[in-house]
């Protein structure tokens, strides 16, 4: 009976265990587009990424974290905004990421027609950065 019992949680542990390392499919880079697989993804599905490095004057940092905290929320409610992340550097507290995602490159011309992302252009020019620098990038393998 022990014999039997210890075999048969063997064989439940190898069970969970396989189906727990079986090759997953990969997902989409958006939850709400169907599964596609890795090896047959077309260029037009793949989203535009975005990646902006910004250095903030350490005396406009209220200024700034205000008006970007504004422009991440108007953006992530923007059709075809995927992600827009603001990430703080942890070596530099005036250092940020953005990370943006869009589906296709009309929703990045979009974004550049509203409110505020004109409040970050007028931010640049009125001099409360040290250095913006921007990257544009497609998907390949996103989650």
């Amino acid at each position: 009976p022990i014999a039997m019992r210890f075999a048969a949680l063997l064989l439940a542990t190898a069970a969970v265990t396989a189906s727990a390392f079986a090759p997953q499919q990969p997902t989409s880079f958006h939850s709400s587009r169907s599964i596609q697989s890795a090896t047959h993804t077309s260029l037009s599905a793949m989203p535009i990424c975005i990646v902006v490095e910004a250095e903030i004057k350490e005396d406009r940092m209220d200024d700034f974290l205000d008006m970007i905290e504004k422009n991440a929320i108007g953006s992530r409610a923007e059709p075809g905004c995927v992600r827009f992340d603001v990430i703080q550097a942890a070596d530099a507290t005036n250092k940020f990421i953005f990370y943006e995602v869009y589906e296709k490159s009309d929703d990045i011309a979009h974004h550049k027609e509203q409110p505020h992302y004109a409040a970050w252009v007028a931010f640049k020019e009125s001099g409360g950065t040290i250095s913006s620098v921007s990257k544009k990038a497609s998907g390949k393998f996103m989650t």
